[in-house]
């Protein structure tokens, strides 16, 4: 059993406004903070496609397990990506190989005195040191396959 560890994601952020997205790859970031050109199943189909990928650049014969790094803020959900996993990857050297995900929180930075916050589960962004109004989203975007364990 050996682990690949992935230098860079594949999944990348688009910084169009809403509605403005025209890449493939993947999620509209900053400015709309809402997925918008990817689903679950597609996202999956991504996962899959990455993991299969490094496992041939490897020699490897199966894929065991695939870390995944996302973000609260990206919307995907765990039991749906694990549901496309085990759909898609049937016939494949990834067929039933473990998820293992990790959940990054939420952050965002005040821009007015610069303060770091867990932001509430509301549409309005509020600094709980000046409350001023919004901020820079500083992490809970990520969404990234982490490595893979082959054999």
């Amino acid at each position: 059993m050996r682990l690949i560890r992935l230098r860079t994601a594949d999944i990348r952020y688009c910084n169009r406004p809403r509605g403005k997205c025209q890449t493939r790859i993947w999620l509209c970031g900053p400015l709309c903070g809402i997925m918008f050109s990817m689903h679950e199943m597609a996202v999956t189909q991504s996962i899959l496609d990455i993991a299969l990928r490094h496992a041939e650049q490897a020699g490897a014969r199966r894929i065991l397990a695939i870390d995944l790094i996302i973000g609260d803020l990206t919307g995907f959900v765990d039991d749906s990506i694990q549901f496309y996993f085990d759909f898609l990857s049937q016939d494949t050297p990834a067929q039933g190989a473990q998820l293992r995900f990790k959940r990054i929180a939420a952050r965002v930075r005040c821009p007015q005195c610069g303060a770091e916050y867990a932001p509430p589960n509301t549409r309005l962004w509020t600094c709980p040191q000046c409350d001023a109004l919004g901020g820079e989203i500083i992490a809970g975007r990520e969404f990234s396959v982490a490595s893979i364990e082959v054999e």
